[in-house]
């Protein structure tokens, strides 16, 4: 099989949706509309859920499980090449008796997809006989087993584990079209995750007050999808190893055949001993800068004539009517007890030139102010302004462009919540900081095979779909693609999973099946 592409080349036996599949959804489809339809009426006497005489049994011969997409997950896991990655990359275990790294990795990124949250929830898994039958395991380690596995790795081993995730990454990205590599957007952040043992090994009191680990997050924002993901102790400052992780992650565009690259920052990230480098390198940059005296000097000292209004486009076309605004219940209750109440009036942008102490050049600083007042009940009082700062080495863009892009960057905040809230990839569950360091990364792969299910569905006219399962959350994401009842039926050397109940995403579903078969639709 050496040469083949891992999602062009069908094995023997692929699966195809065929005419009769389609009209079987079709007709389920047009079934659930008919049921839901809201047509008036006569008025119902009874409520809608009537079930009383309830019974439960356990059937011998029907073997089903309820996390039924785990199966295209793991097709997906083999058609891109990362369980041989695994297996030929990293290797801690000098037996496998019985188990191969890969099966490791895999077990841990699975428990989050099939519903799970913490390294207890494997071992439902484990003594699920179908769940086992589903994926072809014997057996699979227990959490135990699981938490040896992640004490096993060096900070070696993670960063290479990182790598191999990263070259499968890549042969996803190759599915894109020409469009898709324009321009990657490389965000860097961190986060505070909390954890409340006494015997974890580098937990420390972060700038909140916090006990926990400080993780920083590089993303490409594109398609919000981390590329690095690095545990650090909780004392540690914002922006360290951010520099090297930039660096790493515009190498991982740069092989992809990504045309540009534009690094974003808030203020902790400026990085300004890099600047002047990462400028020769031709990469953009735009990152916040902390609003230090001699800036807001400079701000203040621009004549008036230099600004200019700032209009922020709306968030989202109306394509109904417009609905009337429901009252502010909230503000309202402020208006009454004459709370004080911060409020913006308008914000303005101006530019100036600016070199940094550690850099060799200046730079174009793009400063927002912002006009508030504080209302108190009825009155009002004008605050002093306040103003934010961007540097840059965009000189051609409108200084509006670079605050909207700057404002981008926030969406992974979005990415970190759910990271941290939906895959819950920043648990913490291992006992020193590596190893938790490790957890999070092969946590992470159950964010990544949600992304590349994405990236490997068809072109055409279905791109609607792609972005919308970029989009989606991780919890949504599992309930319309992964928790599908299904049969598990094993016949000669094949597995079928037969669906067992219908969803509004079960077509995209098998069309993800039938593309990593090698097939596209017509």
């Amino acid at each position: 099989m050496e040469g083949l592409h891992p999602l062009v080349d069908a094995p023997p036996g692929g699966f195809r949706v065929n005419a009769n599949v389609h009209r079987q959804l079709n007709r389920r489809k047009r079934r659930i509309a008919r049921r839901i339809e809201n047509k008036p009426g006569v008025e119902s006497r009874q409520p809608m859920m009537t079930a009383s005489n309830i019974h439960y049994q356990i059937t011998e011969r029907t073997r089903a499980i309820a996390p039924g997409g785990i199966g295209a997950m793991h097709l997906l896991a083999q058609r891109l090449g990362f369980v041989r990655d695994i297996d030929e990359g990293l290797h801690l275990l000098k037996r496998h008796l019985p188990y191969f790294e890969s099966d490791h990795v895999l077990n841990i990124a699975y428990n989050l997809l099939a519903g799970g949250s913490r390294l207890e929830h494997i071992e439902v898994r484990r003594n699920d006989e179908v769940y086992l039958d589903a994926l072809g395991a014997r057996r699979i380690p227990d959490p135990t087993t699981a938490g040896n596995f992640c004490r096993r790795f060096t900070e070696g081993d993670v960063e290479q584990l990182m790598d191999i995730v990263n070259e499968t990454r890549l042969r996803a990205w190759k599915e894109q079209p020409d469009a898709f590599f324009e321009e990657a957007f490389l965000d860097a952040d961190r986060t505070i995750a909390p954890s409340d043992g006494w015997c974890k090994q580098g937990v420390d009191i972060s700038y909140k007050g916090v006990w926990g680990y400080h993780p920083l997050v590089v993303s490409l924002a594109n398609i919000s999808e981390p590329l690095f993901l690095v545990n650090r102790s909780g004392n540690r400052p914002s922006h360290e190893h951010a520099n090297d992780y930039f660096d790493k992650a515009a190498a991982l565009c740069r092989r992809a055949g990504f045309k540009r690259i534009t690094y974003r920052g808030d203020t902790d990230f400026t990085q300004t001993k890099c600047l002047d480098r990462w400028d020769q390198d031709g990469v953009r940059f735009i990152f916040g800068i902390a609003a230090m005296a001699n800036l807001k000097g400079l701000a203040e000292r621009l004549p008036d004539l230099q600004y200019s209004e700032l209009e922020r486009p709306p968030g989202y076309t109306i394509k109904t009517a417009p609905r009337r605004d429901r009252e502010r219940h909230k503000e309202r209750i402020v208006s009454e007890r004459k709370y004080d109440t911060l409020k913006l009036i308008g914000e303005e942008v101006a530019e100036f030139e600016y070199r940094p102490v550690a850099c060799e050049k200046a730079y174009r600083v793009v400063v927002l102010r912002k006009k508030l007042i504080v209302e108190k009940g009825q009155l009002w009082m004008f605050e002093p302004d306040r103003f934010f700062f961007y540097i840059t080495n965009d000189r051609t863009s409108p200084a509006s462009e670079i605050v909207f892009l700057a404002n981008d960057r926030c969406a992974q905040e979005n990415l970190i919540a759910q990271l941290k809230g939906g895959v819950k990839a920043m648990a913490m569950p291992v006992n020193d900081l590596v190893s938790n360091g490790a957890y999070m990364v092969m946590a992470l792969l159950a964010w990544s095979l949600k992304a590349w299910s994405a990236l490997v569905l068809p072109e055409g006219d279905r791109w609607s779909e792609k972005r919308s399962l970029l989009r989606m959350e991780f919890s949504t994401f599992c309930v319309a693609m992964i928790q599908v009842p299904c049969q598990i039926i094993r016949t000669g050397r094949r597995i079928i999973y037969r669906l067992l109940a219908w969803n509004l995403w079960q077509g995209v579903f098998l069309r993800l099946v039938e593309r990593l078969h090698g097939r596209r639709l017509c």
